[in-house]
Protein backbone atom coordinates (compact mmCIF):
# COMPACT_ATOMS: atom_id res chain seq x y z
CA UNK A 1 0.00 0.00 0.00
CA UNK A 2 1.31 3.45 -0.94
CA UNK A 3 0.81 6.23 1.58
CA UNK A 4 -0.13 9.69 0.36
CA UNK A 5 1.70 11.95 2.79
CA UNK A 6 0.18 15.36 3.46
CA UNK A 7 2.15 18.33 4.71
CA UNK A 8 1.31 19.56 8.21
CA UNK A 9 1.18 23.19 9.31
CA UNK A 10 0.18 25.09 12.42
CA UNK A 11 -1.89 28.30 12.35
CA UNK A 12 -2.43 30.64 15.28
CA UNK A 13 -5.52 32.61 16.29
CA UNK A 14 -4.06 35.20 18.67
CA UNK A 15 -6.68 37.39 20.33
CA UNK A 16 -6.27 40.47 22.49
CA UNK A 17 -8.27 43.55 23.45
CA UNK A 18 -6.91 46.84 22.13
CA UNK A 19 -8.67 50.21 22.06
CA UNK A 20 -11.86 48.61 23.34
CA UNK A 21 -12.16 46.06 20.53
CA UNK A 22 -11.38 42.35 20.17
CA UNK A 23 -8.42 42.10 17.81
CA UNK A 24 -6.49 39.31 16.11
CA UNK A 25 -2.82 39.23 15.21
CA UNK A 26 -2.41 38.95 11.43
CA UNK A 27 0.56 38.85 9.07
CA UNK A 28 0.67 40.17 5.53
CA UNK A 29 2.11 37.36 3.42
CA UNK A 30 5.49 38.10 1.90
CA UNK A 31 5.52 35.07 -0.43
CA UNK A 32 3.15 33.17 -2.71
CA UNK A 33 0.51 31.87 -2.49
CA UNK A 34 -1.67 34.87 -1.57
CA UNK A 35 1.23 37.31 -1.74
CA UNK A 36 0.22 40.54 0.04
CA UNK A 37 -2.92 39.08 1.64
CA UNK A 38 -3.59 39.07 5.38
CA UNK A 39 -3.37 35.66 7.05
CA UNK A 40 -3.08 34.06 10.44
CA UNK A 41 0.53 33.55 11.53
CA UNK A 42 1.75 29.99 11.10
CA UNK A 43 3.86 27.67 8.99
CA UNK A 44 5.02 24.15 8.31
CA UNK A 45 5.90 21.75 11.12
CA UNK A 46 9.52 20.60 11.04
CA UNK A 47 10.27 16.88 10.95
CA UNK A 48 11.97 17.00 14.35
CA UNK A 49 9.34 18.94 16.36
CA UNK A 50 5.92 18.27 17.82
CA UNK A 51 2.88 20.44 17.17
CA UNK A 52 3.07 22.57 20.32
CA UNK A 53 6.74 23.34 19.69
CA UNK A 54 5.95 24.31 16.10
CA UNK A 55 3.18 26.67 17.22
CA UNK A 56 5.46 28.39 19.73
CA UNK A 57 8.27 28.67 17.17
CA UNK A 58 6.04 30.12 14.45
CA UNK A 59 4.58 32.60 16.91
CA UNK A 60 8.04 33.83 17.83
CA UNK A 61 9.45 33.83 14.29
CA UNK A 62 6.56 35.57 12.54
CA UNK A 63 5.47 38.06 15.20
CA UNK A 64 8.05 38.26 17.98
CA UNK A 65 5.28 37.50 20.53
CA UNK A 66 6.14 35.27 23.51
CA UNK A 67 3.54 32.54 24.06
CA UNK A 68 4.17 32.58 27.83
CA UNK A 69 2.49 36.01 28.01
CA UNK A 70 -1.02 34.50 27.93
CA UNK A 71 -3.05 31.34 27.33
CA UNK A 72 -2.36 28.95 24.42
CA UNK A 73 -4.44 25.89 23.53
CA UNK A 74 -5.10 23.67 20.53
CA UNK A 75 -8.25 24.76 18.68
CA UNK A 76 -9.05 22.32 15.85
CA UNK A 77 -7.67 20.52 12.80
CA UNK A 78 -8.53 21.57 9.23
CA UNK A 79 -7.87 19.32 6.24
CA UNK A 80 -10.34 20.06 3.44
CA UNK A 81 -8.92 19.20 0.00
CA UNK A 82 -7.90 22.33 -1.86
CA UNK A 83 -7.56 24.51 1.23
CA UNK A 84 -3.96 25.24 0.15
CA UNK A 85 -3.14 25.69 -3.56
CA UNK A 86 0.35 24.23 -2.99
CA UNK A 87 -1.06 20.75 -2.41
CA UNK A 88 -2.53 18.56 0.33
CA UNK A 89 -1.96 20.43 3.58
CA UNK A 90 -3.49 19.69 6.97
CA UNK A 91 -3.28 22.42 9.59
CA UNK A 92 -3.62 22.27 13.35
CA UNK A 93 -4.90 25.60 14.65
CA UNK A 94 -4.08 27.06 18.06
CA UNK A 95 -5.95 29.69 20.05
CA UNK A 96 -4.12 32.19 22.26
CA UNK A 97 -5.65 34.80 24.57
CA UNK A 98 -3.20 37.57 25.34
CA UNK A 99 -3.08 40.85 27.25
CA UNK A 100 -2.51 44.00 25.22
CA UNK A 101 1.09 43.70 23.99
CA UNK A 102 3.50 45.98 22.12
CA UNK A 103 3.26 46.10 18.34
CA UNK A 104 4.41 42.77 16.85
CA UNK A 105 7.50 42.48 14.67
CA UNK A 106 7.16 40.53 11.43
CA UNK A 107 9.74 37.94 10.42
CA UNK A 108 10.21 34.71 8.47
CA UNK A 109 7.86 34.77 5.41
CA UNK A 110 5.67 37.58 6.81
CA UNK A 111 6.08 41.05 5.30
CA UNK A 112 4.19 42.81 8.08
CA UNK A 113 2.42 41.89 11.35
CA UNK A 114 -0.41 43.88 12.88
CA UNK A 115 -3.28 43.67 15.38
CA UNK A 116 -6.59 44.08 13.50
CA UNK A 117 -10.30 43.89 14.52
CA UNK A 118 -11.63 40.34 14.26
CA UNK A 119 -14.58 41.27 12.03
CA UNK A 120 -12.56 43.31 9.53
CA UNK A 121 -10.27 41.07 7.49
CA UNK A 122 -10.77 38.82 4.48
CA UNK A 123 -8.01 36.30 4.94
CA UNK A 124 -5.95 33.96 2.78
CA UNK A 125 -6.53 30.20 2.64
CA UNK A 126 -9.45 29.15 4.91
CA UNK A 127 -8.29 31.44 7.71
CA UNK A 128 -11.63 33.28 7.91
CA UNK A 129 -13.23 30.03 9.07
CA UNK A 130 -10.39 29.29 11.50
CA UNK A 131 -10.62 32.80 12.95
CA UNK A 132 -14.40 32.53 13.36
CA UNK A 133 -13.99 29.20 15.17
CA UNK A 134 -11.34 30.74 17.45
CA UNK A 135 -13.51 33.73 18.36
CA UNK A 136 -16.49 31.49 19.15
CA UNK A 137 -14.28 29.21 21.29
CA UNK A 138 -13.06 32.25 23.23
CA UNK A 139 -16.61 33.53 23.76
CA UNK A 140 -17.77 30.13 24.98
CA UNK A 141 -14.82 29.53 27.31
CA UNK A 142 -15.37 32.85 29.06
CA UNK A 143 -18.67 31.45 30.34
CA UNK A 144 -17.26 28.56 32.34
CA UNK A 145 -13.53 29.21 32.83
CA UNK A 146 -11.51 32.11 34.28
CA UNK A 147 -9.67 32.66 30.99
CA UNK A 148 -11.00 36.22 30.68
CA UNK A 149 -8.14 37.10 33.02
CA UNK A 150 -5.69 36.15 30.23
CA UNK A 151 -6.68 39.41 28.53
CA UNK A 152 -5.80 41.40 31.66
CA UNK A 153 -2.61 42.63 33.25
CA UNK A 154 -1.37 40.58 36.25
CA UNK A 155 -3.37 42.92 38.54
CA UNK A 156 -6.75 44.24 37.39
CA UNK A 157 -9.97 45.77 38.67
CA UNK A 158 -13.40 44.17 38.37
CA UNK A 159 -14.24 46.94 35.90
CA UNK A 160 -11.25 45.88 33.77
CA UNK A 161 -12.51 42.31 33.81
CA UNK A 162 -16.05 43.39 33.00
CA UNK A 163 -14.66 45.27 30.00
CA UNK A 164 -13.19 42.02 28.72
CA UNK A 165 -16.54 40.24 28.87
CA UNK A 166 -18.39 43.17 27.31
CA UNK A 167 -15.89 43.36 24.44
CA UNK A 168 -15.73 39.63 23.71
CA UNK A 169 -19.47 39.05 24.15
CA UNK A 170 -20.42 42.37 22.49
CA UNK A 171 -22.92 43.31 25.15
CA UNK A 172 -23.28 45.52 28.21
CA UNK A 173 -23.32 43.90 31.66
CA UNK A 174 -24.82 45.26 34.86
CA UNK A 175 -21.81 46.43 36.94
CA UNK A 176 -23.22 45.46 40.35
CA UNK A 177 -24.45 42.06 39.25
CA UNK A 178 -21.15 41.33 37.52
CA UNK A 179 -19.15 42.40 40.58
CA UNK A 180 -21.21 40.09 42.78
CA UNK A 181 -20.81 37.10 40.45
CA UNK A 182 -17.07 37.56 40.01
CA UNK A 183 -16.20 38.10 43.66
CA UNK A 184 -18.38 35.23 44.91
CA UNK A 185 -17.27 32.64 42.32
CA UNK A 186 -14.91 30.39 44.27
CA UNK A 187 -11.31 30.68 43.14
CA UNK A 188 -12.05 33.04 40.22
CA UNK A 189 -10.21 36.13 41.46
CA UNK A 190 -8.23 37.00 44.58
CA UNK A 191 -7.71 40.48 46.10
CA UNK A 192 -4.12 41.70 45.99
CA UNK A 193 -4.50 44.11 48.89
CA UNK A 194 -3.80 47.03 46.56
CA UNK A 195 -6.04 49.59 44.93
CA UNK A 196 -5.82 52.05 42.06
CA UNK A 197 -7.40 55.44 41.34
CA UNK A 198 -8.18 56.32 37.72
CA UNK A 199 -9.56 59.48 36.15
CA UNK A 200 -9.91 61.14 39.57
CA UNK A 201 -12.51 58.55 40.61
CA UNK A 202 -12.83 56.47 43.77
CA UNK A 203 -10.08 53.94 44.54
CA UNK A 204 -10.81 50.53 43.00
CA UNK A 205 -9.64 47.26 44.51
CA UNK A 206 -7.09 45.28 42.50
CA UNK A 207 -7.40 41.53 41.93
CA UNK A 208 -5.38 38.73 40.37
CA UNK A 209 -6.48 35.43 38.87
CA UNK A 210 -7.35 32.76 41.41
CA UNK A 211 -6.64 29.01 41.27
CA UNK A 212 -9.98 27.92 39.78
CA UNK A 213 -10.03 26.17 36.39
CA UNK A 214 -13.84 26.11 36.09
CA UNK A 215 -16.48 28.59 37.25
CA UNK A 216 -19.36 27.38 39.43
CA UNK A 217 -21.88 28.59 38.43
CA UNK A 218 -20.77 29.75 34.98
CA UNK A 219 -21.09 33.39 33.96
CA UNK A 220 -23.84 32.83 31.41
CA UNK A 221 -23.63 34.78 28.19
CA UNK A 222 -26.60 37.16 27.76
Amino acid sequence: MTLNVAAVTVDLVLLTIRQGTLQVLLVRRGIEPYLGRWALPGGFVHDDEDLDAAAIRELREETGVDSSAGHLEQLATYGAPGRDPRGRVITVAYLALLPDLPAPVAGSDAAHAEWRPVDEPELAFDHDRILADGVERARAKLEYTPLATAFCAPEFTVADLRGVYETVWRTKLDPRNFHRKVTTAEGFVEPTGHSVTRDRGRPAQLFRRGPATLLHPPLLRP
